[in-house]
């Protein structure tokens, strides 16, 4: 084609991303509606001091788990099974019926197993040896 300019980059500008964004949000609604995305963190504390929780959002009816994590010095206490049912539940006041995440980790996925998610893909040998796992549990 003529007339085209590709720029490749290592960094997305703000403007960038507000328009591809943006785009896709609107390509998005057109075709499923609108979508409803809301933030959602769950954030714990022994006493005062953080040591860990889960990112994630809500949309067309389903919790995405972005992120958890717990430090270290606190794991092995249930945390991250508080912080995923915090999640689930408030998910569920929001009217998802279902939520999925992916991990790296077979130990978290274990934990995700324990807690209903049944593993729907998996990229076997995805970096390091380690499979990537993408899980799904229905509400």
């Amino acid at each position: 084609m003529d007339g085209v300019t590709v720029a490749v980059a290592d960094w997305i500008d703000e403007s960038f991303e507000k328009e591809v964004a943006g785009g896709l949000a609107a390509f998005n609604a057109a075709q499923l509606g609108a979508s409803g995305h809301r933030d959602l963190a769950v954030s714990l504390y022994l006493a005062d001091d953080f040591v860990g929780g889960l990112a994630g959002y809500t949309a067309w009816d389903w919790l995405f788990v972005k992120w958890l994590w717990i430090r270290e010095d606190a794991r092995g206490r249930g945390l991250a099974s508080r912080a995923l049912e915090a999640a689930e539940t408030e998910a569920k006041k929001r009217g998802c019926r279902a939520a999925w995440l992916d991990t790296l980790n077979a130990d978290a996925r274990d934990l995700y197993a324990r807690h209903g998610y049944e593993t729907f893909g998996e990229i076997a040998g995805f970096h390091g040896g380690r499979s990537r796992y993408f899980m799904q549990k229905r509400f």
